[in-house]
């Protein structure tokens, strides 16, 4: 028999009726707060309305829910979905609200029309043409180790497991094929350091930046194709540090560069090509993430392509399509909302596009 304590619980969790149209139902998944690692009343609201889904295996770790079908399909597609939101800011913009055919408030954008669009097909979709698996998972919006997605993937990696994976992050309605990697190095010269008086006694470290400086202004970044799609790469300084005392020549300066390079390559490769660039220099590794690859040759994406025929894109940033694409698991993303306005205070995005993504989604998997 269940405690008071639970029942108290079980009363308290909001209900999302999967049953209304997928606008509002935006509405309620954004209405139900869900900052990182505050996503606790959201993630009990997912599970408590897929769990009656007969056609559902419902699974819950922290605060992410996995729910799959079991069908015996020859593919399995995977739909995912982070459930948090960045903060409210001194402006707060919620609960939504719904004007001249845009729906406004936090998580409008990022990403909660495509949460609500991926429940609505789990409730919708009993017999799909593939096996599907739906993941809604927390803490993307910070720091890695925190994110659900890493977490399944590092402990429970059967949970993953598909032929196709679709992230339902904003693209503004395009398919944005998988996404390019992304390295920071740290770029340093080394000089003697004298009084400031007399720099003939030292050797200026901050001038010698100007060296990696013009490297990087003469670099021409490339363009690579990719499963048929181009990705612009781009060599960038972020940073520069130098210096120890207004009368002091220093002996250290570091320009700190990112660098984007397109999924046909890995880190390692990738670093090599950085080093190559500043031979001669000191380069330290910071921090690297490989991209992913589309795999828009392969059958499941070429139907969903189809399915939804509407423009086709490299992602030119990073997302969390570079975890499948770790377990060998090509993907894309596709979701409703202009990423430009992912965590603005004007954030929205128009009704039309929750609406589309969802019937876009139907086409393919019913």
């Amino acid at each position: 028999m269940p405690s008071p304590t639970d029942a108290a619980q079980a009363t308290s969790v909001t209900a999302l009726d999967l049953s209304c149209d997928v606008v509002a139902l935006t509405a309620a998944v954004c209405d139900i707060e869900s900052v990182s690692q505050d996503e606790a009343a959201l993630a009990d609201a997912i599970e408590a309305a897929l769990r009656p889904l007969t056609h559902l295996t419902v699974e819950r770790d922290g605060n992410t829910v996995v729910a799959r079908t079991s069908l015996g399909r020859a593919e399995r597609i995977v739909l995912a979905g982070h459930i948090d939101t960045v903060p409210l800011t001194a402006a707060p913009n919620l609960p939504t609200t719904q004007v001249d055919g845009l729906l406004w408030g936090r998580g409008t954008v990022d990403m909660k029309g495509g949460v609500a669009v991926m429940l609505r097909i789990a409730a919708q979709v009993t017999e799909p043409t593939r096996d599907l698996t739906f993941l809604f998972y927390e803490c993307e919006e910070i720091d890695a180790r925190f994110n659900g997605l890493a977490r399944l993937a590092e402990h429970r990696p059967e949970l993953l497991h598909g032929d196709f994976a679709v992230l339902l992050e904003p693209t503004d309605g395009a398919v944005e094929g998988g996404c390019k990697g992304t390295l920071r190095v740290d770029v340093v010269t080394k000089g003697i350091a004298s009084h400031s008086a007399r720099p003939w006694k030292g050797h200026n470290a901050i001038h010698d930046a100007a060296v990696v400086l013009a490297r990087l202004a003469a670099y021409e970044a490339a363009t690579v194709p990719v499963d048929g799609l181009d990705y612009h790469e781009a060599l960038q300084a972020v940073g520069i540090a130098g210096g120890i005392a207004g009368n002091v020549i220093p002996d250290r300066c570091t320009v700190t560069v990112n660098y984007r390079y397109a999924p046909d390559k890995d880190t390692e490769q990738a670093l090599a090509h950085v080093r190559e660039v500043f031979d001669g220099f000191e380069v330290t590794l910071g921090d690297a993430a490989d991209g992913a690859r589309p795999g828009l040759h392969l059958p499941a994406a070429q139907a969903f392509i189809e399915a939804l025929g509407v423009p086709v894109n490299p992602k030119e940033g990073w997302t969390d399509v570079a975890r499948f694409s770790a377990l060998g698991i090509p993907a894309v993303n596709y979701g409703p909302g202009d990423p430009n306005l992912a965590h603005m205070d004007d954030e929205s995005c128009p009704v039309e596009q929750y609406t589309a993504a969802e019937a876009a989604l139907l086409r393919w998997l019913a």
